[in-house]
């Protein structure tokens, strides 16, 4: 199976790379996506390539499909994904309620949001569920978002982000003291705090000089004619 999985990404890598505006490879494309749904992996040069098919092929658009591909997006933040395959879309497809759904929830997310996110999230749960891996994927960028805020996040703070509490809480963090170096202590109040790993958002003072700018290769993605 593992073979046949391979053989089938080495393809589609290979007809994105050739003939990447071939209308003939859109079903190829699609069939990927749901194999990306099926499999947990994920392409965004394959999604990429196929929302561009779609602004040359607009009578072959399929809804199900692309709410895959945003929903597959919004699981690979915090890279701009989401951003860069909405692009792709006609604003007109955007008006639907799926999609305004997806861009609420991107919104909720990029402003660390979570509380709002898990509870309109809720109550889409019938647009979400088509993939699997969603709720790990953004429970896996929440941490990621309090880790570059805090040195030291308290439990109730960590319980909203993930949306979990109790004991599937408790087994949460016994897990990431285990593989990811978190640290229990108790607080003043006796509350639970979490000590997470140092690094150069929670300790400044580890900050290296950076340049800001939108990287090159999130514009080539878009238009693959500049790379």
């Amino acid at each position: 199976m593992g073979r046949e999985q391979q053989q089938v990404s080495y393809t589609v890598k290979q007809l994105v790379s050739v003939n990447p505006y071939n209308p003939d490879i859109l079903s190829d494309l699609e069939n990927y996506v749901n194999e990306q749904v099926s499999s947990q992996t994920y392409s965004l040069d394959a999604n990429l390539c196929l929302l561009r098919l779609y602004q040359f092929e607009p009578g072959r658009m399929s809804t199900p499909i692309m709410v895959q591909i945003l929903i597959k997006a919004l699981m690979a933040m915090p890279a701009s994904d989401f951003s860069l395959c909405l692009f792709l879309i006609p604003e007109q497809v955007q008006m639907q309620e799926q999609f305004k759904t997806l861009i609420v929830l991107s919104h909720y997310l990029e402003t660390a949001r979570f509380r709002q996110f898990w509870d309109e999230a809720a109550k889409r749960r019938s647009i979400l569920e088509v993939v699997p891996g969603f709720e790990q994927a953004i429970q896996a960028y929440a941490i990621h978002v309090l880790s570059l805020t805090y040195q030291k996040v308290p439990r109730t703070v960590l319980a909203e982000a993930i949306n979990i509490e109790g004991l599937s809480l408790d087994k949460f963090i016994e897990h990431h003291v285990a593989i990811s170096g978190w640290v229990l202590e108790k607080s003043h109040g006796h509350s639970q705090l979490i000590v997470l790993p140092r690094n150069e958002f929670n300790y400044p003072e580890l900050k290296k000089h950076t340049t800001d700018g939108v990287p090159f290769e999130d514009v080539t993605r878009i238009f693959p004619i500049l790379s």
